[in-house]
């Protein structure tokens, strides 16, 4: 019955007795250990991605099934040795929902990788999230490897600050605790998601969690973060926060989230969140027998708990990126005509009406704006001259996405650069430069 399934889920035959299908269930226990020892090693498999894996083929997930898995098998021997995952999710643009593709856990066989099984395995994953309405494609990996695939590093990803666990502030004596961390429960749910939601306002890209998702996210995986409600010691909710559970590798407790509701005071609360890690870490750290001597925040390059403790952290590093893939940015650039239309309004040209060209030296989108109302988001050939603005390869989505500027492209890049005084304006209103912070439900 199991082969039956397997070859009901063939997608396409391989080179070499290679074949690419979908997973099944029954490949739970495989595509686990395969995943475990090839992101991590045979000798020390990664338990993280184990128990990951394990809980997406358990079928769990509100947005995930066992078969948006791909996987290679090696019909020779019956081996997976190379497989990959689809996620779909919602993310925020602004304020603009978009619909978005998170590919995940990417592994290949040593022995059989530059074959082309990721490629082969893309293709199929990348026409599955035009399928769904997927206007973006994101990942996170190694440097520079999913270029080759259309992916560009435009999005701040894992940016954190972090203290040394010696410069936690202590009580003063015969001083009690201020405010109360407490794991969460069923009932704290919707306070926890209108929070989160409050707080991603600050982003210009942001994760959009369903109430499905936050539950599966605080009780339905193995190994998680542990999510937390903040109280007063009469029990009033302020606050929400996530930070692992475990500590797999390096010297560092690590807080996702963290956010406080309106109105709350982010100076008096956080020197009592500071403790209660610092106290988390030390209990982790007797039962991996580690040593823990951090107290890492991964909340984004800007955020109002950064500003609450300046002289707990250290200075701020770069941090990594996403990938992102638009595969049609005509249409992305229509879906999120509202935020355009907003930043004109409020810019020093609201109603403007013209033309914006923008080159990408081979092709090109045309942008028409009526009154302030973007009429029109098309290709658009350079080869006809009159251009607005040139960007080479994938270096506009560093603007669509906030992370640079166009003179901070113009730094590394010349021939990124507007053609005229009110293109450079134009572009700056309508691209910002903007943070964000991503997290990376998957």
């Amino acid at each position: 019955m199991q082969k039956l399934r397997r070859r009901a889920a063939i997608i396409r035959e391989l080179a070499d007795g290679l074949v690419l299908r979908r997973a099944t269930p029954g490949d739970t226990e495989a595509l686990v250990r395969f995943n475990g020892r090839t992101l991590g090693s045979p000798e020390n498999p990664d338990q993280f991605v184990m128990h990951w894996t394990g809980d997406l083929m358990a079928g769990r997930h509100p947005t995930f099934k066992p078969h948006d898995f791909t996987v290679v098998e090696d019909q020779q021997t019956g081996e997976i040795v190379s497989s990959l995952c689809l996620f779909s999710q919602r993310w925020s643009y602004a304020g603009v929902e978009i619909p978005i593709g998170r590919p995940e856990l990417v592994a290949t066989d040593p022995r059989y990788r530059r074959r082309g099984l990721v490629r082969a395995q893309f293709d199929v994953i990348h026409e599955w999230s035009a399928n769904r309405g997927h206007v973006l494609q994101a990942i996170t990996g190694i440097p520079n490897f999913y270029r080759q695939f259309g992916y560009e590093m435009t999005l701040e990803l894992d940016a954190d600050r972090r203290g040394h666990i010696s410069g936690v502030p202590k009580l003063k004596e015969l001083e009690g605790e201020p405010y109360w961390i407490r794991p969460a429960t069923e009932a704290d749910l919707r306070f926890m998601a209108r929070v989160y939601a409050q707080g991603r306002r600050r982003s210009l890209v942001s994760s959009v969690v369903s109430p499905r998702l936050w539950r599966y996210y605080v009780f339905g995986r193995t190994g998680g973060e542990q999510f937390c409600v903040i109280t007063t010691p009469k029990g009033e909710r302020v606050g929400l926060l996530a930070h692992s559970s475990q500590i797999p590798r390096g010297d560092a407790l690590c807080s996702v989230l963290y956010e406080l509701k309106p109105g709350a005071d982010w100076l008096s609360v956080t020197p009592s969140i500071l403790r209660y890690l610092s106290e988390k870490g030390a209990d982790y750290a007797a039962q991996h027998s580690k040593e823990i001597e951090w107290l890492s925040f991964r909340l984004g390059t800007q955020h109002p708990a950064y500003e609450a403790m300046p002289d707990f952290l250290q200075p701020a590093d770069i941090p990594y990126l996403f990938y992102l893939r638009v595969p049609d940015l005509p249409s992305f650039l229509r879906a999120i005509a509202p935020v355009l239309e907003a930043r004109l309004a409020k810019s020093i040209a609201p109603g403007w009406t013209g033309e914006l060209k923008l080159s990408f030296f081979r092709e090109g989108i045309r942008m028409a704006f009526k009154g302030g109302k973007l009429t029109a988001s098309e290709p658009w050939s350079p080869s006809q001259g009159g251009e607005s603005a040139c960007f080479r390869d994938g270096t506009f989505l560093h603007m669509l996405f906030g992370l640079h500027s166009l003179e901070d492209l113009r730094h590394l890049n010349p021939d990124c650069y507007a053609c005229n005084g009110d293109a450079k304006a134009l572009v700056g209103i309508l691209f910002p430069k903007q943070p964000s912070s991503v997290w990376a439900v998957a």
